[in-house]
């Protein structure tokens, strides 16, 4: 597989980095968080994605969507963290659509996605750190299942239509088997949902579910069988968030750039200096290495590989790893300038933090592809 865009990919890429640049670049996410702005994002942007098809990118042709891959949805996601665009497209047009598919769910939730109408929030997490565990419980009752627990950092759970949640109808926390998931509408009795800003501005909630019922049709896939769709949801929505941070990593490398193009320091540009030409190339390397592990697992997605789910995990660790590396060098060589909330680096280094822990950070698949590889 070559480490390129084709030619259709690269027309997508040319389409999404003049709308999302035009339709929600920084300044938009800074009146979001100046507004403090309950929502988190805005919902008529949402529904200009879905006008741009954007939305249905992971969705079949037969029902309705664009037929397209990952490395496609990455397109769209590196624009979006390259602008630290607000936006529910990582965890709904990708995370989620890619549990849901192939199950009954997607006929019901689908065409909501596609319109735009739709937002859907991942409750997976439990603890401080994303981690392969599932401790809440799903008890069956009547026709149906009660779920009982709580979740945290569910980014937009406050404000979903469809929470897709995780939750243990067989076996102990550590079990891979024994995970039921469920699709579980916003409105369900017994729901409750507490909104908290994070580092990056972004609003995510805690949610309890106290005893929260739903029928049957609200399994994904099959009962005691939800690693299946948990571990397509995971891989899209890890590979989705590397793809995000290549967008906010070489933002970040792009905006330091031209400031050492620009900034002169006793009558000298600061980038004719040796030293910062260093740093420079090294950073470049850097982002370099992380795009190609990131479209090569994208690929490997796409074409339903074995070794995709390493893959994934390689491209998450180098992504988060590069991204840190380019907003800890933007916000140095930015000087006492980097430091200040007016000048826009600062708000891309915030924004890497969360998405280097978003699904797992560095340290977690590293240890996951240790694990995996027998050590």
């Amino acid at each position: 597989m070559p480490l390129f865009l084709n030619d259709e990919q690269t027309m997508l890429r040319d389409t999404a980095k003049d709308f999302v640049a035009a339709s929600a670049p920084v300044s938009h996410m800074r009146s979001l968080r100046d507004s403090n702005d309950a929502t988190g994002f805005s919902r008529d942007l949402w529904k200009q994605f879905a006008e741009m098809g954007f939305t249905g990118i992971l969705i079949g042709e037969d029902q309705g969507g664009l037929g397209l891959g990952h490395v496609e949805a990455g397109v769209v996601l590196e624009e979006i963290g390259r602008n630290l665009s607000p936006s529910p497209f990582l965890s709904t047009a990708v995370a989620a659509v890619a549990a849901l598919k192939g199950t009954a769910q997607a006929e019901r939730w689908f065409p909501g996605i596609l319109a735009g109408e739709t937002v859907a929030a991942l409750a997976i997490d439990e603890g401080a750190k994303h981690r392969a565990t599932v401790k809440m419980k799903a008890e069956r009752a009547g026709n149906g299942f009660r779920l009982t627990g709580k979740k945290q950092f569910v980014t937009h759970g406050h404000v979903a239509d469809l929470l897709i949640v995780a939750a243990r109808t067989a076996g102990s926390a550590a079990d891979e088997q024994g995970v039921t998931l469920f699709a579980v509408p916003k409105d369900a009795a017994g729901l409750t949902a507490t909104p908290e800003r994070l580092a990056d501005a972004s609003l995510a909630a805690r949610i309890a579910f106290e005893g929260v019922e739903v029928d049957a049709d609200a399994v994904i896939g099959e009962v005691d069988a939800g690693s299946d769709p948990l571990g397509r949801l995971l891989r899209a929505g890890r590979t989705g968030a590397a793809a995000e941070m290549l967008g906010v990593g070489g933002g970040a490398m792009d905006m330091t750039v031209n400031y050492l193009k620009e900034r002169k320091q006793f009558g000298t540009l600061i980038g004719s200096f040796q030293a910062l030409q260093h740093r420079a190339a090294h950073l470049y390397s850097e982002m370099e290495v992380a795009r190609a592990a990131v479209l090569k697992a994208q690929q490997l997605l796409d074409a339903g590989d074995e070794k995709a789910a390493q893959a994934v995990s390689v491209a998450k660790a180098m992504t988060g790893l590069a991204t840190t590396l380019s907003v800890q060098e933007g916000v140095q060589m930015h000087g006492g300038m980097g430091m200040t909330d007016a000048y826009d680096i600062g708000f891309y280094m915030k924004r890497g933090r969360v998405l280097a822990e978003m699904f797992g950070d560095a340290n977690f698949h590293a240890d996951l592809l240790a694990t995996t590889a027998g050590y």
